[in-house]
């Protein structure tokens, strides 16, 4: 049984026609297909972080405008479509280009290139540069047809991402690129649908300065589920996994349900966004039969963890950060701030949005993704930081799930003191989000801010039918924490439970930026 799971999931599958053809799962895109094809425009600019379908998406987009209607059986564009006008497609899949060179990088495109030309023209090169070369090919494939060609573009920032690091090489890099993308204005009367895909945004001022109809809809909400799966789709459709994977697991469906949120859930791509899942993370988690690690241990570029690093952040700084709308249309390649890249790439997402101000408060958006940045931010720090942070959370973990509270709290303020600069906010707050992350890291179950009918907690940790309930105070007693417990009544919402209820007040420092003394009483 578990072999015809692993079959029935399209994991590291980008192509439509092989989804379909084999009966893989596939959750439904095709009515933001036939919506973008008839909305009225023509050129569109779509940026999502890496693995979360947009290779699949421009195989949909392809396969419906080949007119390819027996792949489209039972799903919603076919209720939609009822003229299927066929066009002949272009398809440049950036994604092959990894060079490091501007030679390597004209070596590359010309492959790319010449495979294409062998698609459309029969391998007859039909000019000499990047750009002539695609401009012939869009008018040799429109022939007698005018405003009939689509031209799709996969990853089309790939081989600028590869070299974002070095400013030199990389206006060499955008020079090329630029060329080689300039048809795309220049033969507008030949095309009938162009849709870029990528991670960030190289902006119009620099790239694509000559492609001034391009509409980006990276933020829209009308496309907010465009890629990646959501919290509908996940409880529709995909339902029936999500029972076979609770089976597997032992486990109930709604703790399944919560596990997966708790891991791939929480991207948000606009102010009033759905919630939206990694969907090869996800798909992942169904194929193998286990909640893991995928997105991030499938590669994350070095270059985003340096620009974290460079700025003295840890894991703890990337929440709450906030972010000026008008900071995600600025040039990637211009930026003085790493939030909107970590923003595009999907290591932060939104949080929330204030229209009045124009902000957006970004954070990090799962555990999977907390967890894999942090080890990476400690590999950064020095020779061995991975060792001691692992053994660090290691102990802390055992601290924790045998009930051993004054060693625990030990080990966190040893670990917080031993930080050689400033993490996040210096007040209460700030030291309930590294309290948060900390624990979080462990997949211990922590919910911070846990409303109550006098009140908010400031965290609840359950820990093998283990109730702690935690109140933080900045420079003032620990004694003051405890005493707002008891008087709030914060206890009486889990009084009802089997194992042990304690109540913990914790005062941190300002001046040491760690705990500075805690106490522990019976519930």
């Amino acid at each position: 049984m578990a072999r015809e799971l692993v079959n029935r999931y399209p994991v590291g599958v980008q192509s439509f026609d092989d989804i379909r053809r084999r009966d893989l799962v596939y959750v439904d895109k095709t009515a933001y297909v036939w919506d973008l094809a008839h909305q009225g425009g023509k050129a569109f600019f779509l940026s999502r972080p890496r693995r979360f379908g947009k290779s699949l998406l421009l195989s949909t987009m392809q396969a419906y405008f080949e007119g390819r209607r027996e792949l489209f059986d039972g799903l919603a564009i076919e209720r939609l479509e009822t003229e299927w006008e066929t066009s002949p497609v272009i398809r440049l899949d950036m994604s092959t280009v990894k060079a490091t060179s501007v030679e390597g990088l004209e070596a590359q495109i010309d492959d790319l290139l010449q495979r294409v030309e062998e698609a459309v023209s029969r391998g007859d090169r039909l000019a000499g540069t990047f750009g002539g070369r695609l401009a012939a090919l869009i008018r040799h494939a429109a022939a007698d047809r005018p405003a009939s060609v689509v031209v799709l573009v996969d990853e089309y920032d790939a081989p600028l991402l590869n070299v974002i690091d070095d400013e030199v090489l990389l206006a060499r890099f955008r020079q090329v690129m630029r060329e080689l993308y300039a048809p795309l204005k220049s033969c507008d009367e030949h095309l009938r649908f162009v849709f870029l895909a990528g991670i960030t945004k190289f902006s119009q001022l620099s790239i694509f300065s000559e492609l001034n109809n391009l509409s980006n809809i990276s933020m829209e909400p009308r496309y907010a589920g465009i890629c990646g799966i959501t919290e509908d789709e996940l409880r529709g459709q995909l339902a029936p996994d999500v029972a076979a994977l609770a089976n597997r697991l032992g486990i109930g469906a709604e703790e399944t349900f919560d596990r997966l949120k708790a891991y791939y859930d929480g991207y948000h791509f606009c102010g009033d966004s759905p919630d939206v899942y990694n969907p090869f993370s996800l798909v992942s988690a169904f194929a193998r039969e286990r909640i893991g690690s995928y997105w991030f241990a499938s590669g994350t570029p070095s270059s985003l963890l340096r620009l974290v690093s460079a700025r003295g952040w840890q894991i703890v700084d990337l929440e709450g950060r906030q972010a000026l709308e008008t900071s995600f249309d600025v040039p990637t390649e211009s930026v003085d701030t790493p939030l909107p890249m970590l923003y595009q790439s999907g290591y932060l997402t939104i949080k929330g949005y204030d229209p009045e101000a124009s902000v957006y408060t970004l954070g990090i958006p799962n555990t999977e993704v907390s967890r894999g940045l942090a080890e990476g931010l400690v590999r950064l720090s020095g020779p061995g930081a991975f060792d001691e942070h692992s053994t660090f959370l290691i102990k802390l973990a055992s601290d924790l799930r045998e009930g051993n509270l004054e060693s625990a709290l030990g080990r966190i303020r040893a670990y917080l003191a031993g930080i050689p600069y400033h993490l996040g906010s210096r007040d209460e707050r700030g030291f309930q989000t590294k309290f948060y992350l900390i624990l979080d890291l462990l997949g211990i179950q922590i919910e911070t801010e846990f409303r109550t009918a006098t009140g908010h907690v400031d965290a609840v940790v359950r820990s093998r039918g283990n109730v702690y309930v935690f109140e933080f105070k900045y420079d003032r007693p620990a004694t003051e924490a405890l005493a707002q417990i008891d008087d709030k009544g914060y206890l009486v919402p889990f009084s009802a439970g089997e194992g042990r209820l304690l109540k913990v007040g914790v005062s941190f420092s300002g001046e040491t930026q760690t705990i500075g003394e805690w106490v522990i009483a019976e519930g």
